[in-house]
């Protein structure tokens, strides 16, 4: 058994329902009604949905069709990013009374550090539930937190009591907490990994960590030394406060979906510059260029191309994706595109791993 496993306090603050939220917020009329930011019920995409609207099943990403035939009554309110933006930069300030260790994930999630804080309070319990009360009273928004010993364990804890609530997993509770986690609420485990683990008889954290590394490998690849770890309590990942960006992108969704290449290559031009505007602001460039395609159908589609020298001006982003799009017959009607650029000048080397390592908890680590 390893004595020197990094024990660390960390918190994960995940805003409620930030985006319908913030529409509630700032229209009373919208209040306590089933609300989708983004799409319509003709087309485009929901990226939110207030708990009124997910008690009828709608969710981010879902179609603004789908959506209106689930709840008839949803009510379609046009983002405000800026605004978004605004508030979140307002709790952003009250993280940084309490830690300077703060890793924002977007405008509405953070891991914060607080295993040394400003407030020297030793309980990661009570910084969170004030820090959720200052948001509430300085924002008017609810917030929920999880609390524990890893980023992984307090991303998955700050789910179980949503929305408004929090959850502490003190370091003797980690390994019954894992173990009888349901396998889809695994912070990684998306829709076909779950099914996949179905088949192999893994329903809990009990059943994953009883299959072996090599197992997990052999089914999972890369992924499996991750689950591995994880459902053992080990995540050595610490808070960054800066996060790097390993890929920058910009794409547009369209009114009317577009069966002409000449009309995409209209709109690739105005998210090439969009893309530039953004590579320049940040100071970043990157080899890899991708282009995403989601057709009228809702697939997706991505080809990508690394060059042998850094990029990030327009005129050579739009020329490498103009020839991705051209590199495969179009299958569909399109009503998405996007570029992205990736393999960054800003990426490092990660330090290797330690496989198969185990860890033993201080029980006496007040949380």
């Amino acid at each position: 058994m390893s004595n020197d496993f990094p024990l660390r306090k960390i918190i994960h603050v995940d805003m409620d329902a930030f985006y319908a939220s913030v529409e509630q917020l700032d229209n009373p009329d919208l209040r306590q009604k089933p609300v989708a930011v983004g799409g319509n019920e003709l087309r485009g995409v929901v990226s939110a949905a207030s708990y009124e609207a997910r008690r009828f099943g709608v969710r981010s990403a879902m179609s603004g069709i789908l959506a209106k035939k689930k709840c008839p009554d949803l009510i379609f309110v046009k983002p405000r990013f800026d605004r978004y933006k605004e508030i979140s930069k307002q709790i952003r300030s009250i993280f940084y009374d309490y830690t300077d260790l703060v890793e924002p994930l977007s405008l509405d999630e953070a891991y914060l550090d607080v295993t040394v804080n400003k407030k020297g309070n030793p309980s990661a319990t009570l910084i969170a539930k004030e820090i959720r009360d200052r948001i509430l009273k300085e924002t008017g928004l609810n917030a929920s937190a999880g609390i524990s010993i890893n980023k992984f364990i307090a991303k998955v804890a700050s789910d179980v009591n949503k929305p408004n609530g929090q959850k502490t997993v003190n370091p003797e509770e980690v390994q019954r907490f894992l173990e009888e986690l349901e396998i889809r609420k695994f912070y990684g485990v998306g829709k076909v990994t779950a099914d996949k683990m179905y088949g192999l008889g893994i329903f809990t954290g009990k059943d994953l960590k009883g299959k072996s590394l090599a197992f997990l490998e052999e089914h999972f690849g890369k992924s499996g030394s991750y689950y591995f770890q994880v459902v053992r309590g080990i995540h050595n990942s610490p808070v960054k406060p800066h996060r790097i960006p390993k890929s920058v992108g910009a794409e547009r969704t369209f009114n009317e979906n577009l069966s002409s290449e000449i009309f995409m290559l209209e709109r690739l031009e105005h998210i090439a510059s969009e893309l530039e505007k953004r590579l320049q602001k940040s100071k970043i460039a990157g080899k890899t260029v991708t282009l995403k395609i989601k057709y009228s159908d809702f697939t997706l589609n991505s080809r990508s191309k690394t060059l042998p020298y850094f990029i990030s001006d327009k005129k050579l982003i739009l020329e490498t994706a103009k020839e991705l799009l051209y590199q495969e017959r179009l299958q569909n009607s399109v009503r998405l595109l996007g570029i992205s650029l990736s393999n960054l000048n800003t990426e490092k080397k990660e330090q290797p791993k330690k496989e198969n390592e185990t860890v033993s908890y201080q029980l006496k680590f007040d949380f």
